[in-house]
């Protein structure tokens, strides 16, 4: 799926990379400004983190002197957002990423977001923006990286993929594999599945007998057809309400409101 990601098939998505202390997604975001360059795509970096010459000093030189004088799809990279949403309103920031979404001169957003200098009800509205977040942790192994991805489709279906992948020379990815369980398991010791009733002084489970008298148990709101029919058919002896009209009972079918003074 990060692949698919970086070839930019799906106009108007925004893609946010997500990093942390623990590893750094420049370097991913930078492959992305790469494929978009090999793609003769335009494109607009507001850098406020890395100067201008070592982001030149990373990409590819020949993609960087192609010009052609035919219109070309235009691609935004904002290094970072992070930057922006520590130094603008976080609600007027939303509202300009949602205006260029919809906008159409750009045909995709990309975007570095250091989700650990911000609360995390704040991450979460950001990426609520993105069709796609891609968050980059350490590999298991010396110059591999772990991408967590989530993408959400213009149909509102969301998928997620996990794939291990290091960087090329020329800033291209490889996939290398999809981490084992083994692997999970052991780096995240905490996260195994724990049975919250393995420590309990009582059993929560039936035996099959059990489930078997359970099944047969008649419930207390459930009739039998002998209580049934004692209910309604009375016998000899039953009681029964015998009502003889007194002597100031006027009551005239015609007007029924006649015994009152209106």
């Amino acid at each position: 799926m990060l692949l698919e990601l970086m070839q930019g098939t799906e106009a108007g998505g925004f893609v946010i990379i997500q990093d942390s202390a623990s590893y750094c997604g420049r370097h991913l975001l930078w492959s992305f400004i790469n494929a978009a360059l090999k793609r003769e795509e335009d494109v607009h970096v507001l850098g406020f983190e890395v100067s201008e010459e070592e982001l030149k000093k990373e990409l590819s030189e020949s993609c960087l002197q192609s010009q052609t004088p035919r219109t070309k799809p235009v691609t935004l990279v904002i290094d970072s957002l992070s930057w922006i949403l520590r130094h603008l309103s976080p609600p007027d920031v939303c509202r300009s990423l949602q205006q260029l979404k919809r906008g159409g001169a750009v045909r995709t957003i990309l975007g570095l977001l250091h989700s650990d200098l911000h609360q995390r009800g704040l991450v979460r509205s950001v990426c609520h923006l993105a069709t796609s977040v891609v968050t980059v942790t350490p590999g298991f192994r010396g110059h591999e990286a772990v991408a967590n991805i989530t993408r959400r489709a213009k149909s509102g279906k969301v998928m997620q993929d996990e794939e291990i992948f290091r960087y090329k020379e020329d800033l291209s990815v490889s996939i290398q594999s999809k981490p084992s369980r083994a692997e999970t398991a052991d780096t995240n010791p905490d996260e195994s599945e724990v049975d919250p009733t393995a420590n309990l002084t009582f059993n929560l489970r039936l035996s099959d007998t059990e489930r078997e008298a359970k099944k047969k148990l008649p419930l207390p709101f459930v009739f039998s057809k002998e209580k049934k029919s004692a209910l309604l058919h009375s016998g000899p002896g039953s009681g029964r309400i015998v009502y003889e009209p007194d002597a100031n009972d006027d009551y005239d079918q015609e007007d029924p409101d006649d015994d009152l003074d209106v």
